[in-house]
C-alpha cells in the first residue's frame, strides 16, 4: 500500500515559501534602491559641504553605498550572510532610536525616524519572511 501526500497541499507549501522569499526580495531590493538614492542625493551634500563636515557628509555617502550592497546581497541570497541581517537591523533601529532620542531639535532627526525607521522594519519583515535566521545554520555548517 502506498500513501500519497496531495499534492495540491505540498505545491501550496511550496508555493507560499516562493512568494515569502519573493515578497522579501522586493523589500530589500527596494530598500537597496532608497539607499541608491540617498547615495545621489548626497553627493550635493559631499559638493557643498565646509572643511568641518565634508569628511562626515563622505562617511554618510559612502555608507549609503555599503548598504545598497548589502540590501542587494541579502535580496540575492538571503541565507548565506550569517550575522549581515541582524547587524543591518541593529543599525537601522539604532539610527532611528537615535533620532528618536535627539528630537525635533537635532537638524535631520526627523527624516532619519521616517527613513531609518521605515527601513527597519522593511528589513525585520524581509528577515522574517526570508527566514534570515537560517543563515546562521548554513555557516556552521561549512565550518
Amino acid at each position: 500500500m502506498t500513501v500519497r501526500t496531495p499534492s495540491v497541499a505540498v505545491g501550496a507549501v511550496a508555493g507560499s515559501g516562493r512568494v515569502r522569499g519573493r515578497v522579501a526580495q522586493a523589500l530589500l531590493v527596494l530598500a537597496a534602491l532608497g539607499a541608491v538614492v540617498a547615495v545621489v542625493s548626497a553627493v550635493s551634500a559631499v559638493a557643498d559641504a565646509g572643511p568641518a563636515t565634508r569628511m562626515v557628509e563622505t562617511w554618510r555617502m559612502l555608507g549609503f553605498g555599503v548598504f545598497a550592497g548589502v540590501f542587494l546581497l541579502l535580496a540575492y541570497r538571503p541565507r548565506l550572510y550569517a550575522g549581515i541581517w541582524e547587524l543591518s537591523i541593529l543599525n537601522k533601529l539604532g539610527l532611528s532610536l537615535a533620532a528618536l532620542s535627539f528630537g525635533s531639535e537635532t537638524a535631520g532627526a526627523r527624516a532619519a525616524l521616517i527613513a531609518d525607521g521605515a527601513v527597519t522594519l522593511m528589513l525585520l519583515a524581509a528577515y522574517i519572511l526570508a527566514r534570515g535566521w537560517t543563515a546562521w545554520s548554513a555557516a556552521r555548517a561549512m565550518a
